[in-house]
């Protein structure tokens, strides 16, 4: 029987956050969602349960409302790097989510390294 499209996005999502949880050894997690119309991010203490810093096109302060390119995602991967490290982290898991990494999310993660944060 073949598998939807959301059932191969939840096992990829599952994968994912597996690989990640055995080997972040504590450090917190930059979760990437992205949408038909926007691209947000977090990073996430799971030890405590609590967002540590966030960003998203949704934001108006950024401008960017509704534009989810490649341009908006390497805004994003900055905008994320500056308040991290102005929350005073510097390495965290980069999560992908079910996302391949390309195009978008990789232009986001490209501008969190170049920001700074190691991963």
């Amino acid at each position: 029987m073949a598998l939807k499209k959301q059932e191969l996005f939840q096992k990829r999502r599952l994968r994912v956050r597996n690989k990640l949880r055995a080997m972040s050894n504590g450090r917190p997690r930059l979760s990437v969602h992205r949408s038909s119309k926007n691209i947000s991010v977090q990073v996430i203490d799971d030890l405590n349960g609590v967002t540590l810093a966030s960003a998203s096109t949704l934001e108006k302060d950024l401008g960017l409302v509704g534009k989810n390119n490649v341009e908006a995602a390497a805004k994003i991967g900055s905008t994320i790097a500056e308040r991290a490290k102005a929350a005073g982290i510097e390495d965290v898991v980069f999560d992908r989510g079910g996302f391949i990494f390309h195009g978008k999310v990789k232009a986001l993660a490209d501008a969190a390294r170049e920001g700074g944060l190691k991963f």
